[in-house]
């Protein structure tokens, strides 16, 4: 088991490494945090699948895995009828630019 954690946090770093990559590339992606604005805008305050948030996370430059990092951190939450929707946190953080 500590092995497949191993494997999991390493493969975080890769998929970071890329991230930063794309990021000195490329001059016509918006940085990261208009790029977060941007996502939290367009999902609103309706709810999400799972597949359509993680399309929403990709259209975004962003992998969908970074979806379990936002519930974690209590910027998404999974409801009881199974959607994603963005919490108070979320929109409060788009709010006050």
């Amino acid at each position: 088991m500590t092995e497949l954690r191993e494997v999991a946090a390493a493969l975080r770093q890769i998929s970071a490494g890329f991230a930063a990559l794309a990021d000195a590339i490329s001059d016509t992606e918006p940085p990261e945090e208009a790029r977060y604005r941007e996502l939290i805008q367009e999902w609103g305050e309706r709810g999400l699948t799972r597949a359509e948030a993680s399309a929403l996370f990709r259209k975004h430059g962003f992998s969908p895995q970074v979806a379990g990092g936002w519930a974690r951190g209590d910027w998404l939450e999974i409801r009881d009828d199974g959607r994603r929707y963005l919490t108070e946190r979320s929109l409060r953080w788009l709010s006050d630019d």
